[in-house]
């Protein structure tokens, strides 16, 4: 049985998904620090499908029980953060997420694929 953050993770990867989010990845944070569990960054190929990714997120973990914490930067930036407390998601735009690179940022983390939420 899946726990609580992989449920949740789970539903956000699948919601970035079927938007048709970029390079989508999961990075299991939880050993390395006390902020949550999962970071998510994916990538939008332009702001209308960030606005797009970052709904069906919110509305999808709200369906599911899961409501947001906090917002930072939606419709009006370029990197929008999600915040739902064990998972937290990044969504940019092509050009920040070179930039801010937080894959490498946090590259002591685990990365988990969508293969291992099926499980």
């Amino acid at each position: 049985m899946m726990d609580r953050a992989k449920k949740m993770l789970k539903i956000v990867h699948d919601a970035l998904d079927e938007k048709k989010g970029e390079q989508i990845r999961m990075l299991d944070i939880s050993q390395i620090s006390v902020i949550a569990d999962y970071f998510v960054i994916a990538s939008g190929g332009s702001r209308s499908q960030m606005d797009a990714l970052t709904d069906n997120v919110i509305e999808q973990m709200g369906l599911s029980g899961f409501p947001l914490k906090h917002r930072e930067g939606y419709r009006n930036g370029a990197w929008v953060l999600l915040d739902f407390g064990d998972v937290i998601v990044h969504v940019f735009d092509r050009e920040n997420r070179m930039f801010y690179n937080l894959e490498h940022v946090w590259s002591d983390g685990k990365e988990i694929s969508a293969e291992e939420l099926q499980e």
